[in-house]
């Protein structure tokens, strides 16, 4: 009778869980107190900007993602997206945003070409003109990745159940007209028009959870291996790679962040690939988010020193000496990491105070084991929540 009795309280528990979330719209967390100086403008770049002046505006305003502006009428929008911006008072259309750019695009951009950095006198110069590859137009590097072909927006009104199932399919960020006109919704869209917009990112809602964990307290004690959010095959660089070479490997398999792992004494690994870091000492995390910490006038001559040399070396640089997002502890030589063991709740706490997106699962000899992508922490709340497990 007793654990009877115990089943239906926890399924009770659980059903107020759920219904929290249901009850809680997008629009609050727009407005909510922890959130509101993030998101008290949407920090945007014309389609004209080069990437030299999109990377400065990132480091600026201290984010890693901006969308691009056009004037309407002359462009499709990312997706086929028509997420417009209007006059408030008289509603005509005064801009498109077109796309999404992200660390991760400029990334891709560099790594584009085969690039002979090292050159034959070794000074890192060789074939690769940086002025001229961060010259080009932001509107020419849209699509690098999905994000960038993914633009959409969220209902103020729809609720953080459903803002999570989005953000648990791999949907980074959103937009969110401040005055929608839009009858639907339900998920995202790929049309709006709105006086203005927010930001609305994976971390903001994370952040939130945290800042309200008392409402999820029974989900959030249980671990993140017994919740099924930790994903077992993860691939790494070693601290012998070259960061012209991981960014490659990045590009190559669509990966924002890789761990760096201690490098066999064995000079047969190659260290220009991707290698598989389970059961490997884990020593650092490169980040796309890293080229935000490297000064436009050093990331040439950077490119052919070690991933590892490179991390501390924006870790101690201008761009991170304030505080930060993601950039801030990616590029930091604390390492983030949880255990299978770990509560989610303690690996949210560890991930909004970290402001990284991903947390490195190792076993107690600090070998690695795995990983804990904030999509993967949403899509167990969630799914958990639904089933009452």
């Amino acid at each position: 009778m007793e654990k009877a009795m115990s089943i239906d309280i926890n399924k009770n528990s659980y059903s107020d869980e759920l219904e929290w979330l249901k009850q809680t719209k997008v629009g609050d967390l727009i407005s909510d107190h922890h959130l509101q100086n993030k998101n008290k403008r949407l920090v945007e770049v014309p389609y004209t900007a080069t990437l030299a002046h999109t990377m400065n505006a990132l480091v600026a305003n201290n984010v890693v993602a901006v969308p691009i502006a056009a004037p309407p009428g002359h462009w499709i929008g990312a997706g086929g997206s028509m997420i417009l911006e209007s006059d408030k008072h008289t509603g005509v259309v005064r801009k498109h945003y077109i796309g999404m750019l992200t660390m991760f695009d400029i990334l891709a951009h560099l790594a584009e070409d085969p690039i002979d950095v090292v050159g034959t006198n070794g000074d890192g110069g060789g074939g690769f003109d940086m002025d001229e590859r961060m010259s080009v137009p932001v509107s020419s590097i849209i699509g690098h990745s999905l994000e960038g072909l993914s633009l959409w927006t969220l209902n103020p009104h729809t609720s953080l159940l459903d803002c999570m199932e989005v953000f648990s399919k791999g949907i980074h960020r959103a937009l969110i007209p401040l005055d929608s006109h839009m009858d639907n919704v339900l998920g995202v869209e790929l049309a709006e028009n709105s006086s203005s917009y927010r930001m609305l990112t994976q971390m903001d809602v994370l952040s939130f959870l945290k800042s309200h964990g008392s409402k999820l307290k029974n989900v959030i004690s249980h671990t993140v291996g017994e919740l099924g959010a930790v994903m077992e095959q993860v691939f790494a660089v070693t601290n012998r790679t070259k960061v012209i070479d991981a960014i490659k490997c990045m590009r190559t398999g669509g990966l924002h962040a890789v761990p760096i792992i201690e490098a066999f004494d064995a000079t047969d690994e190659d260290h220009k690939q991707l290698i598989n870091g389970k059961g490997r000492k884990i020593v650092g995390t490169f980040s796309a988010t890293d080229l935000k910490g490297c000064p436009i006038d050093l990331l040439q001559s950077w490119m052919s020193i070690d991933v590892l040399e490179f991390t501390n070396r924006v870790s101690t640089g201008p761009a991170n000496n304030g505080v930060g997002d993601e950039s801030t502890a990616s590029t930091s030589r604390t390492l983030v990491t949880c255990y299978a063991e770990s509560s989610l709740g303690e690996v949210i706490d560890k991930a909004v105070t970290g402001h990284v997106h991903r947390i490195w699962v190792v076993d107690r000899q600090g070998l690695l084991d795995g990983i804990v992508a904030l999509t993967d922490v949403l899509r167990v709340i969630r799914i958990s929540l639904l089933s009452g497990v």
